[in-house]
């Protein structure tokens, strides 16, 4: 058996918390291992590609409900998020059982989030705008609990599973490979089985009896990945890191773990930059089902094939090894958010200067498709590393507080995650309703030239400009490569001291 002993703080006094694994590996962490972790990158992709496409533009467009009501509904969802997470990262990270920490409560949220999703995408037929509104609070809310239960304690694993610099990033990137190939196959197979355009209704999207078949297809699916990826990684739970019967939750003493980790200041940072990055993110993806309707002009014969644009996240892949061996995280990470505020801000900016082919020409679409890709490209690169950075200050904050929080920081990561939908959708549905004054249930064609051109401002120069705030976040961050591996060598002195201290009085006792 492999023991950490750290430090715990407990009212000005120091004692001692255990964390044990059963078993050691030897070697790197096997390739199927990484590969069934990357299977839990599904359920939140696809669960993102429902909201953050779907869901606002099914209660707007579809049923009537006005944007600001519907994007307030997913606002408090997030609102209720923020208590959750931290909740359930403390109570994860104090967990024991014999399945170990985090799968319990994996196992436990697959059923109700497939059941919550597809009920979210079904309300009764005759709900008025209030009724509406109840049946999308309460469902978006319930979504994003169970989505909680099961990707907070999922995010922490990864941190559990190496702690080598290099490998964690190796590690995410697996999952953003399962995780894309897998939104890619749904995405093409949503629009063309599911949303074809047809006499009635083009384009296909706006046809009600789509979200019938949609509903219990995204449910099923997303339950079902849930299910695999915890089966799948059951055999890791001897090697993952289980605390002694000294650590006990409270609600209470998950706040205090939460101000803990804000005090350390590399967390901070990454965190807020990846936060800030994920609401401009968030608002974009809320605003581009109606840029490619609207503004674009593209049915979905066209959208399905913006699953080409994988290929950006695939070049992604292939750039990360020699861009991580040969500069910080840090600076991939700027420049990478430097280019995506540009790649926002230019296509854009061409077509409202009519420098552009017309919309329907054949030339519109691959150049859409590129932008597609290269935003994918950097999207990809900018949460890699985002997230092998957060799981890089774990260990500066065991070093600073004797404690291991890998699932209070990965509810971080979870929420800046819903803070892509949850603040996207909100801000998105805002802007349509009370800045562009956009109409409820409007065909494409019924649109004026003035209106299409105030949403490609909004969407296309406004937006995108706001990715100045993570930029400036960002600078702040500091642990670097070589900072990294003095933090490594003095963690293994600290816990080598603390095991002998340890050692040395339980022999006196």
């Amino acid at each position: 058996m492999s023991t950490l002993t750290t430090g715990k703080h407990d009212g000005g006094r120091v004692t001692d918390i255990r964390y044990a694994r059963a078993a050691r590996r030897t070697g790197p962490l096997p390739l199927s291992t990484r590969l069934f972790q990357g299977i839990g990158a599904l359920p939140d992709t696809w669960k993102n590609f429902a909201f953050n496409t779907f869901l606002l533009f099914y209660y707007n467009q579809v049923l009537g409900l006005t944007a600001s009501l519907a994007s307030a509904a997913i606002m408090i969802a997030l609102v209720i998020d923020a208590i959750t997470d931290p909740l359930v990262g403390s109570l994860s990270d104090h967990f024991r059982s014999r399945l170990g920490r985090r799968h319990p409560f994996m196992y436990a949220s697959a059923l109700p989030l497939g059941i919550t999703l597809y009920l979210a995408f079904s309300p009764p037929a005759g709900l008025g705008e209030t009724g509406l509104f109840v049946w999308l609070t309460a469902f978006a809310v319930l979504v994003r609990t169970a989505m909680t239960f099961f990707v907070v304690p999922w995010n922490a694993l990864f941190a559990e599973f190496t702690e080598d610099y290099n490998e964690r990033t190796a590690v995410v990137t697996y999952r953003y490979v399962v995780g894309w190939l897998g939104g890619v196959a749904f995405t093409f197979l949503a629009w063309t089985f599911i949303f074809p355009s047809s006499p009635a209704y083009t384009p296909g999207h706006l046809n009600p009896a789509a979200y019938d078949i949609f509903a219990p297809v995204i449910g099923i699916a997303v339950a079902v990945a849930a299910f695999l990826t915890t089966h799948l990684t059951r055999r890791e739970i001897p090697y993952l890191l289980q605390p002694d019967s000294g650590l006990s939750f409270s609600p209470m003493g998950a706040v205090r773990e939460v101000l803990l980790a804000l005090k350390n200041r590399s967390f901070l940072w990454v965190f807020l930059a990846i936060l800030f990055g994920g609401a401009v993110a968030g608002v974009s993806a809320a605003l581009t089902i109606y840029m490619q309707t609207y503004f674009w002009g593209l049915n979905p014969e066209d959208l399905r094939w913006f699953v080409l644009s994988a290929f950006g996240a695939i070049f992604a892949f292939v750039l990360l090894g020699p861009l991580q061996r040969r500069f910080d995280k840090r600076a991939i990470l700027l420049t990478c958010l430097t280019l995506n505020l540009l790649d926002g801000v230019i296509v854009v900016n061409l077509r409202l200067f009519d420098l552009l082919p017309a919309n329907g020409t054949p030339l519109i679409l691959p150049l859409l498709i590129f932008n597609a890709a290269l935003s994918a490209c950097l999207l990809t690169i900018n949460g890699i590393i985002g997230a092998s950075m957060i799981a890089d200050t774990l260990d500066e904050q065991e070093l600073a507080t004797g404690r291991r929080q890998e699932g209070i920081f990965s509810s971080a990561l979870s929420f800046s995650g819903k803070a892509t939908t949850g603040i996207g959708v909100f801000a998105g549905g805002l802007i349509l309703q009370h800045a562009l004054g956009f109409p409820a249930g409007a065909r494409p064609e019924s649109l004026e030239p003035e209106m299409i051109f105030n949403l490609g401002l909004a969407a296309g120069v406004m937006v995108p400009l706001c990715n100045i705030i993570p930029i400036l976040l960002i600078r702040n961050y500091n642990l670097t490569r070589e900072r990294y591996a003095l933090l490594k060598n003095d963690l293994e002195a600290a816990r080598a001291q603390r095991a002998v201290i340890v050692a040395g009085t339980n022999l006196n006792g």
